[in-house]
Protein backbone atom coordinates (compact mmCIF):
# COMPACT_ATOMS: atom_id res chain seq x y z
CA UNK A 1 0.00 0.00 0.00
CA UNK A 2 1.52 3.34 -0.98
CA UNK A 3 2.27 5.76 1.86
CA UNK A 4 -0.13 8.69 2.22
CA UNK A 5 1.08 12.06 1.01
CA UNK A 6 0.41 15.38 2.70
CA UNK A 7 0.32 18.74 1.02
CA UNK A 8 1.79 21.79 2.71
CA UNK A 9 -0.50 24.16 0.78
CA UNK A 10 -3.20 25.69 2.95
CA UNK A 11 -6.70 24.53 2.21
CA UNK A 12 -8.86 27.16 0.51
CA UNK A 13 -10.89 29.22 2.97
CA UNK A 14 -14.62 28.47 3.00
CA UNK A 15 -16.79 31.44 2.17
CA UNK A 16 -19.64 31.99 4.59
CA UNK A 17 -22.93 30.90 3.13
CA UNK A 18 -25.74 33.47 3.33
CA UNK A 19 -28.29 30.66 3.17
CA UNK A 20 -26.56 28.89 6.03
CA UNK A 21 -26.58 32.07 8.16
CA UNK A 22 -30.26 32.63 7.52
CA UNK A 23 -30.95 28.99 8.34
CA UNK A 24 -29.18 29.44 11.67
CA UNK A 25 -31.31 32.51 12.35
CA UNK A 26 -34.46 30.57 11.53
CA UNK A 27 -33.42 27.73 13.85
CA UNK A 28 -32.60 30.09 16.71
CA UNK A 29 -35.06 29.85 19.59
CA UNK A 30 -34.23 33.26 21.03
CA UNK A 31 -32.92 36.47 19.54
CA UNK A 32 -31.06 38.87 21.81
CA UNK A 33 -31.82 42.54 21.31
CA UNK A 34 -31.38 45.73 23.29
CA UNK A 35 -34.22 47.39 25.16
CA UNK A 36 -34.12 50.32 22.75
CA UNK A 37 -34.55 48.04 19.73
CA UNK A 38 -37.43 46.18 21.37
CA UNK A 39 -39.18 49.47 22.15
CA UNK A 40 -38.82 50.60 18.55
CA UNK A 41 -40.34 47.36 17.32
CA UNK A 42 -43.18 47.53 19.82
CA UNK A 43 -44.11 51.15 19.15
CA UNK A 44 -43.45 51.12 15.41
CA UNK A 45 -45.78 53.29 13.30
CA UNK A 46 -46.98 52.06 9.91
CA UNK A 47 -44.67 49.03 10.06
CA UNK A 48 -41.60 51.24 9.67
CA UNK A 49 -39.67 48.99 12.04
CA UNK A 50 -40.37 46.02 9.78
CA UNK A 51 -40.20 47.67 6.38
CA UNK A 52 -36.80 49.14 7.23
CA UNK A 53 -35.34 46.88 9.94
CA UNK A 54 -32.11 47.85 11.69
CA UNK A 55 -30.54 44.57 10.48
CA UNK A 56 -30.99 42.91 7.12
CA UNK A 57 -33.55 40.30 8.06
CA UNK A 58 -35.04 38.10 5.38
CA UNK A 59 -38.72 38.55 4.58
CA UNK A 60 -39.50 35.02 5.78
CA UNK A 61 -38.05 35.84 9.19
CA UNK A 62 -40.11 39.04 9.39
CA UNK A 63 -43.27 37.09 8.59
CA UNK A 64 -42.35 34.62 11.31
CA UNK A 65 -41.98 37.46 13.82
CA UNK A 66 -45.36 38.89 12.86
CA UNK A 67 -47.02 35.48 13.17
CA UNK A 68 -45.73 35.19 16.74
CA UNK A 69 -47.78 38.20 17.81
CA UNK A 70 -45.36 41.06 17.36
CA UNK A 71 -47.16 44.38 16.90
CA UNK A 72 -47.36 45.75 13.38
CA UNK A 73 -48.04 49.42 14.12
CA UNK A 74 -49.61 52.02 16.38
CA UNK A 75 -53.22 51.03 17.15
CA UNK A 76 -54.14 54.71 17.45
CA UNK A 77 -53.65 55.12 13.71
CA UNK A 78 -56.89 53.21 13.21
CA UNK A 79 -58.92 55.81 15.14
CA UNK A 80 -60.57 58.79 13.49
CA UNK A 81 -60.40 62.43 14.49
CA UNK A 82 -62.86 63.05 17.37
CA UNK A 83 -62.64 66.85 17.17
CA UNK A 84 -65.52 67.25 14.66
CA UNK A 85 -67.77 65.25 16.99
CA UNK A 86 -67.10 67.70 19.80
CA UNK A 87 -67.60 70.68 17.50
CA UNK A 88 -70.98 69.32 16.38
CA UNK A 89 -71.99 69.08 20.02
CA UNK A 90 -70.85 72.64 20.71
CA UNK A 91 -72.51 74.34 17.76
CA UNK A 92 -75.83 72.48 17.98
CA UNK A 93 -76.14 73.09 21.72
CA UNK A 94 -74.69 76.58 21.97
CA UNK A 95 -76.05 78.33 18.89
CA UNK A 96 -79.75 77.89 19.82
CA UNK A 97 -78.93 78.75 23.44
CA UNK A 98 -77.28 81.99 22.34
CA UNK A 99 -80.31 82.92 20.24
CA UNK A 100 -82.47 82.10 23.24
CA UNK A 101 -80.47 84.35 25.55
CA UNK A 102 -80.69 87.19 23.02
CA UNK A 103 -84.46 86.74 22.84
CA UNK A 104 -84.53 86.42 19.05
CA UNK A 105 -88.03 85.99 17.57
CA UNK A 106 -89.58 85.70 21.01
CA UNK A 107 -87.25 83.02 22.40
CA UNK A 108 -86.70 83.01 26.16
CA UNK A 109 -86.87 81.00 29.34
CA UNK A 110 -83.09 80.80 29.83
CA UNK A 111 -82.88 77.98 27.28
CA UNK A 112 -85.23 75.59 29.06
CA UNK A 113 -86.65 74.38 25.73
CA UNK A 114 -83.27 72.92 24.77
CA UNK A 115 -82.65 70.73 27.82
CA UNK A 116 -82.43 67.55 25.74
CA UNK A 117 -80.01 69.27 23.36
CA UNK A 118 -77.73 70.19 26.26
CA UNK A 119 -77.76 66.59 27.48
CA UNK A 120 -77.10 64.78 24.22
CA UNK A 121 -75.23 67.29 22.07
CA UNK A 122 -73.50 69.57 24.55
CA UNK A 123 -72.89 66.94 27.20
CA UNK A 124 -72.70 63.49 25.66
CA UNK A 125 -70.80 64.33 22.47
CA UNK A 126 -68.26 66.48 24.29
CA UNK A 127 -67.56 63.89 26.98
CA UNK A 128 -67.25 61.16 24.35
CA UNK A 129 -64.84 63.30 22.34
CA UNK A 130 -62.85 64.05 25.47
CA UNK A 131 -62.30 60.34 26.12
CA UNK A 132 -61.26 59.74 22.52
CA UNK A 133 -58.84 62.67 22.58
CA UNK A 134 -57.40 61.26 25.80
CA UNK A 135 -56.78 57.90 24.11
CA UNK A 136 -55.05 59.68 21.26
CA UNK A 137 -52.78 61.49 23.72
CA UNK A 138 -54.21 64.96 23.04
CA UNK A 139 -54.34 66.36 26.55
CA UNK A 140 -55.44 69.95 25.92
CA UNK A 141 -58.52 69.21 23.75
CA UNK A 142 -59.40 66.35 26.08
CA UNK A 143 -59.50 68.69 29.08
CA UNK A 144 -61.40 71.40 27.16
CA UNK A 145 -64.09 69.03 25.89
CA UNK A 146 -64.47 67.40 29.30
CA UNK A 147 -64.87 70.77 31.03
CA UNK A 148 -67.54 72.16 28.73
CA UNK A 149 -69.26 68.81 28.37
CA UNK A 150 -69.59 68.60 32.14
CA UNK A 151 -70.93 72.16 32.19
CA UNK A 152 -73.63 71.35 29.64
CA UNK A 153 -74.63 68.31 31.68
CA UNK A 154 -74.75 70.48 34.82
CA UNK A 155 -76.72 73.23 33.09
CA UNK A 156 -79.23 70.71 31.76
CA UNK A 157 -79.55 69.17 35.20
CA UNK A 158 -80.24 72.58 36.73
CA UNK A 159 -83.11 73.08 34.28
CA UNK A 160 -84.50 69.58 34.90
CA UNK A 161 -87.25 69.74 37.57
CA UNK A 162 -86.45 66.27 38.93
CA UNK A 163 -83.02 67.51 40.03
CA UNK A 164 -84.78 70.08 42.26
CA UNK A 165 -81.94 72.55 41.72
CA UNK A 166 -84.20 75.60 42.09
CA UNK A 167 -87.09 73.91 43.88
CA UNK A 168 -84.85 73.44 46.92
CA UNK A 169 -84.74 77.24 47.33
CA UNK A 170 -88.48 77.77 47.00
CA UNK A 171 -90.26 78.98 50.17
CA UNK A 172 -92.34 76.42 52.01
CA UNK A 173 -95.68 75.88 50.32
CA UNK A 174 -94.69 77.81 47.18
CA UNK A 175 -94.31 76.50 43.65
CA UNK A 176 -90.89 75.02 42.77
CA UNK A 177 -90.34 77.78 40.19
CA UNK A 178 -90.41 80.33 43.01
CA UNK A 179 -86.88 79.25 43.86
CA UNK A 180 -85.63 80.93 40.69
CA UNK A 181 -86.29 84.35 42.23
CA UNK A 182 -84.51 83.68 45.53
CA UNK A 183 -81.20 85.18 46.52
CA UNK A 184 -79.71 81.82 47.41
CA UNK A 185 -80.29 80.22 44.02
CA UNK A 186 -79.13 83.19 41.94
CA UNK A 187 -76.00 83.81 43.98
CA UNK A 188 -75.09 80.11 43.98
CA UNK A 189 -75.58 79.72 40.24
CA UNK A 190 -73.72 82.97 39.63
CA UNK A 191 -70.62 81.55 41.30
CA UNK A 192 -70.68 78.55 38.98
CA UNK A 193 -70.66 80.86 35.97
CA UNK A 194 -67.89 83.06 37.36
CA UNK A 195 -65.56 80.14 37.93
CA UNK A 196 -66.36 78.82 34.46
CA UNK A 197 -65.19 82.23 33.22
CA UNK A 198 -61.93 81.74 35.15
CA UNK A 199 -61.49 78.30 33.60
CA UNK A 200 -62.16 79.76 30.14
CA UNK A 201 -59.49 82.37 30.85
CA UNK A 202 -56.99 79.58 31.50
CA UNK A 203 -57.97 77.90 28.23
CA UNK A 204 -57.62 81.24 26.47
CA UNK A 205 -54.05 81.65 27.71
CA UNK A 206 -53.14 78.14 26.58
CA UNK A 207 -54.77 78.69 23.17
CA UNK A 208 -52.27 81.44 22.37
CA UNK A 209 -49.99 78.61 21.25
CA UNK A 210 -52.60 77.05 18.91
CA UNK A 211 -54.61 79.12 16.42
CA UNK A 212 -56.72 82.25 16.07
CA UNK A 213 -59.98 80.29 15.97
CA UNK A 214 -59.51 78.81 19.44
CA UNK A 215 -58.36 82.16 20.79
CA UNK A 216 -61.58 83.78 19.54
CA UNK A 217 -63.76 81.00 20.93
CA UNK A 218 -62.28 81.07 24.42
CA UNK A 219 -62.24 84.87 24.53
CA UNK A 220 -65.94 84.91 23.63
CA UNK A 221 -66.70 82.27 26.26
CA UNK A 222 -65.07 84.45 28.90
CA UNK A 223 -67.61 87.11 27.94
CA UNK A 224 -70.46 84.58 28.06
CA UNK A 225 -69.78 83.31 31.56
CA UNK A 226 -68.69 86.69 32.90
CA UNK A 227 -71.81 88.58 31.81
CA UNK A 228 -74.18 85.79 32.83
CA UNK A 229 -72.50 85.49 36.21
CA UNK A 230 -72.88 89.24 36.72
CA UNK A 231 -76.56 89.01 35.77
CA UNK A 232 -77.25 86.36 38.38
CA UNK A 233 -75.39 88.32 41.05
CA UNK A 234 -77.56 91.34 40.27
CA UNK A 235 -80.68 89.20 40.62
CA UNK A 236 -79.37 87.86 43.91
CA UNK A 237 -78.85 91.41 45.22
CA UNK A 238 -82.35 92.61 44.32
CA UNK A 239 -84.44 90.52 41.97
CA UNK A 240 -87.08 93.16 41.25
CA UNK A 241 -84.95 96.31 41.07
CA UNK A 242 -82.09 94.81 39.04
CA UNK A 243 -84.23 92.76 36.69
CA UNK A 244 -83.86 95.09 33.68
CA UNK A 245 -80.09 95.42 34.06
CA UNK A 246 -79.72 91.68 34.49
CA UNK A 247 -81.73 91.10 31.32
CA UNK A 248 -79.35 93.37 29.42
CA UNK A 249 -76.37 91.38 30.69
CA UNK A 250 -78.07 88.14 29.69
CA UNK A 251 -78.50 89.46 26.14
CA UNK A 252 -74.85 90.52 26.10
CA UNK A 253 -73.92 86.99 27.13
CA UNK A 254 -76.04 85.69 24.28
CA UNK A 255 -74.18 87.90 21.83
CA UNK A 256 -70.82 86.60 23.06
CA UNK A 257 -72.12 83.06 22.80
CA UNK A 258 -73.33 83.68 19.27
CA UNK A 259 -69.89 84.94 18.26
CA UNK A 260 -68.26 81.85 19.78
CA UNK A 261 -70.78 79.65 17.97
CA UNK A 262 -70.11 81.21 14.58
CA UNK A 263 -66.37 80.76 15.01
CA UNK A 264 -66.99 77.15 16.07
CA UNK A 265 -69.08 76.61 12.91
CA UNK A 266 -66.08 77.82 10.88
CA UNK A 267 -63.81 75.46 12.80
CA UNK A 268 -66.20 72.56 12.19
CA UNK A 269 -66.40 73.20 8.45
CA UNK A 270 -62.62 73.51 8.20
CA UNK A 271 -62.16 70.20 10.01
CA UNK A 272 -64.76 68.37 7.92
CA UNK A 273 -63.24 69.63 4.67
CA UNK A 274 -59.89 68.30 5.79
CA UNK A 275 -61.29 64.87 6.65
CA UNK A 276 -62.57 64.36 3.09
CA UNK A 277 -59.40 65.85 1.54
CA UNK A 278 -61.37 68.70 0.01
CA UNK A 279 -59.29 70.83 -2.37
CA UNK A 280 -60.24 74.03 -0.53
CA UNK A 281 -59.03 74.60 3.03
CA UNK A 282 -60.39 77.16 5.47
CA UNK A 283 -57.58 78.89 7.40
CA UNK A 284 -57.54 78.66 11.18
CA UNK A 285 -54.76 81.17 11.79
CA UNK A 286 -51.87 79.07 13.05
CA UNK A 287 -50.12 80.62 16.06
CA UNK A 288 -47.62 77.86 16.81
CA UNK A 289 -44.74 79.97 15.51
CA UNK A 290 -45.87 83.19 17.18
CA UNK A 291 -44.61 82.20 20.62
CA UNK A 292 -41.52 80.11 21.36
CA UNK A 293 -42.41 76.78 22.90
CA UNK A 294 -41.18 75.80 26.33
CA UNK A 295 -39.11 72.91 24.97
CA UNK A 296 -37.46 75.17 22.38
CA UNK A 297 -36.71 77.77 25.04
CA UNK A 298 -35.13 75.15 27.30
CA UNK A 299 -33.11 73.76 24.40
CA UNK A 300 -31.83 77.23 23.57
CA UNK A 301 -30.70 77.78 27.14
CA UNK A 302 -28.58 74.65 27.18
Amino acid sequence: MPAPTYSLRPAPARKPSLDGSMQQLRNAQTVNMSAELFEKLFLARNDTAYSQPPTQWAEDDLKSIRSQGAPTGDWRKGLGNPTPIALVGIVVAMTPLSCNLMGLLGAGGNGAAGVATYYFFGGLLLILSSLLEFLLGNTFPSVVFAAYGAFFFSFAGTLTPSFAAFASYAPAGAEPAAGLATQGFNASFGWILIWMAVLSMMFFICSLRTNVVLVAIFFSLIGVFGTLGGAYFLLAANFDRNGATAETLVKAGGVCGFVASMVAWWFLLSTLLETVDFPVRLPLGDLSGWMMSGSARRTGMV
